[in-house]
């Protein structure tokens, strides 16, 4: 089965128009990361809202794999959760229990909150949440590439998304990804979600289309595409650069 390529980036900076302009770019979707940056629960409640007023699909990284984290940002409005660490299938099958409603998972059924229409759209989102709702798992530590086909067959897994970052940290070896091991342990998570049919996600840091390209033909089809702070900071060093190449010039001085 071919899969979709979806195209999304990270959003770090806890300002609306940060998101209406990236939004305008033409990603499928874009994810607030309350993991690694200081956006609390009322800024990524209004940033859920500004993705959802512009046609995308809004997820949330929430900070770790926890029930109430869980509940509140999908309260808020998120369409889907980027669970970091899910290291085995108890981890996969908590992540899921905490974003599905019952009988399939052991979310909280409020019906007063954003998500819920402040409850006047309860019984349409009760009826659909469960199938509308996507749990990506992030795997970026050894044991998860050791455990990853149990963890790719818990039933509410949407996909995951490979952390090499983290992944070659938890190998004793931050950052070395040429590392024969290290190489090993992506290849395996390539090999296993391949003979399982499930989707591939993979985080590009750099804002080089190409490399992405790279990722698509590998096979992978849930692309983070670089951030916010690294696309802003990218494109003014490099004009800068550009500026300070042509005063350096003789003909300039």
């Amino acid at each position: 089965m071919t899969k979709r390529v979806s195209i999304g980036s990270w959003i770090t900076l806890g300002h609306f128009s940060i998101v209406e302009i990236m939004a305008s770019a033409g990603f499928d979707w874009l994810c607030i990361d309350m993991e690694h940056t200081v956006i609390d629960y009322f800024e990524a409640q209004q940033l859920i809202a500004t993705i959802q007023s512009k046609g995308l699909i809004p997820y949330v990284r929430v900070g770790e794999n926890n029930t109430r984290i869980i509940k509140r940002v999908l309260d808020a409005g998120a369409e889907g959760i980027i669970v970091p660490f899910v290291n085995s299938s108890k981890d996969a099958e908590k992540a899921v229990e905490s974003a599905k409603y019952p009988p399939q998972g052991k979310r909280g059924v409020n019906s007063l909150s954003r998500a819920q229409g402040y409850g006047f759209n309860f019984e349409e989102y009760a009826q659909t949440v469960n199938i509308k709702t996507k749990v990506i798992a992030q795997i970026e530590h050894i044991d998860a590439i050791n455990n990853l086909e149990q963890i790719l067959t818990v039933k509410g897994i949407d996909g995951t998304i490979v952390g090499p970052y983290d992944l070659s940290g938890s190998m004793g070896k931050p950052g070395r990804y040429n590392e024969p091991d290290v190489m090993d342990a992506l290849k395996r998570y390539e090999d296993i979600s391949v003979r399982l049919n499930k989707p591939m996600g993979f985080h590009v840091i750099k804002p080089d289309y190409q490399l992405l390209i790279e990722k698509i033909e590998q096979g992978y089809s849930f692309l983070a595409f670089s951030w916010d702070t690294y696309f802003l900071g990218v494109k003014c060093r490099e004009e800068m650069q550009k500026i300070k190449d042509i005063k350096n010039c003789k003909e300039y001085e």
